[in-house]
């Protein structure tokens, strides 16, 4: 442990201050503005960042409360004791938990040697590893923690306990991602979301040292399927191939995305194009007729009424104002 950082992270925050002066119980309107306890990313994480860390709030007990972002608690030094769902969990140093934003926890007072960091981060980001993984190659109970992490509809909690203490890969890139957060370079950001993707695929690899999780309620392999396969042939997909490849009769598949995302395969494919559309518009000048015909789309009329739909305003209107604040 790289002792500048521990002596920076023990240092008492102004929150812990006052809750040391007062005997303060945790000042909710820090986390949130809403009546419901759950803290919203917002009060921590500006809206072009997908991933923050924060230090775990010590000499208070935590109320039970929710998220609106997926976070991960590490212990950095001591312990963690906190009621998860309906389950006790104490994490020892070295050891994670994954957190949905559905799932409720509170957490018990820590000491002052007890260093708990806490990743906060969007669900959109799982956006960014879908690529990287396949059906084949990655345990149901993370497949399934990722598909509920994306799709808000499901309200399914979940946690994941990995006891990873020594397993000196996932030390070291959680110590990295730490120092980036914490002293940003010019790359940090990129070097982030390398790192963590990174994270993602050695917690798959070591998912024989989940200790506990929750009882999982989903199918989802042809789901992950089908999402990379949108993701890869985004341009050309059709759910009667992708049924093809699965081998699935084509309605059973659809009834099965659709439940799973509360999504229809025409509303993810229609989704992936149009984000991709958009960062064509963003990133280069090809002409608009260009954009549409390269995302999968011949009818420009239609690509321009579901642009407008989706973004509130025309393809071209859109990239005029993004030169004008150039």
């Amino acid at each position: 442990m790289p002792e500048d950082l521990f002596q920076e992270l023990i240092q008492e925050t102004d929150e812990e201050t006052a809750i040391l002066q007062r005997n303060n119980q945790v000042k909710k309107d820090i986390y949130t503005d809403k009546t419901d306890f759950i803290i919203e990313s917002e009060k921590f994480l500006s809206k072009e960042k997908m991933i923050m860390v924060r230090k775990h709030t010590r000499f208070v007990d935590f109320p039970k409360h929710k998220h609106d972002y997926i976070e991960i608690n590490y212990v950095y030094n001591g312990r963690l004791e906190q009621k998860v769902g309906d389950e006790d969990i104490v994490l020892k140093k070295g050891e994670l938990l994954l957190l949905n934003q559905y799932i409720e926890h509170e957490i018990k007072a820590c000491q002052r040697e007890d260093i708990i960091i806490n990743f906060i981060i969007q669900p959109q980001f799982f956006d960014y590893i879908f690529s990287y993984l396949t059906a084949d190659n990655i345990e149901n109970n993370i497949g399934d923690f990722l598909i509920n992490s994306l799709f808000n509809h499901t309200q399914s909690g979940q946690f994941l306990y990995f006891a990873v203490s020594e397993v000196k890969s996932i030390q070291e890139l959680i110590h990295k991602i730490i120092k980036e957060i914490m002293k940003p370079s010019l790359l940090s950001e990129s070097t982030i979301k390398l790192y963590m993707g990174l994270l993602m695929i050695e917690l798959i690899k070591h998912s024989d040292k989940i200790e506990k999780q929750n009882e999982s309620f989903m199918q989802y392999q042809l789901i992950m399927e089908s999402l990379k396969y949108i993701e890869e042939h985004y341009k050309e997909a059709s759910l009667y191939e992708l049924a093809d490849k699965l081998n699935q009769p084509h309605y059973r598949l659809s009834k099965d995305i659709k439940k799973v995302t509360n999504k229809t395969f025409k509303e993810l494919l229609q989704e992936k194009r149009l984000q991709e559309a958009k960062e064509l518009l963003k990133n280069t000048d090809i002409p608009i007729s260009t954009v549409v015909e390269q995302v999968g789309y011949d009818n420009i009329s239609y690509f321009y009424r579901i642009f407008k739909n989706k973004y509130g305003q025309t393809p071209r209107k859109f990239r005029e104002k993004l030169m004008n604040h150039s």
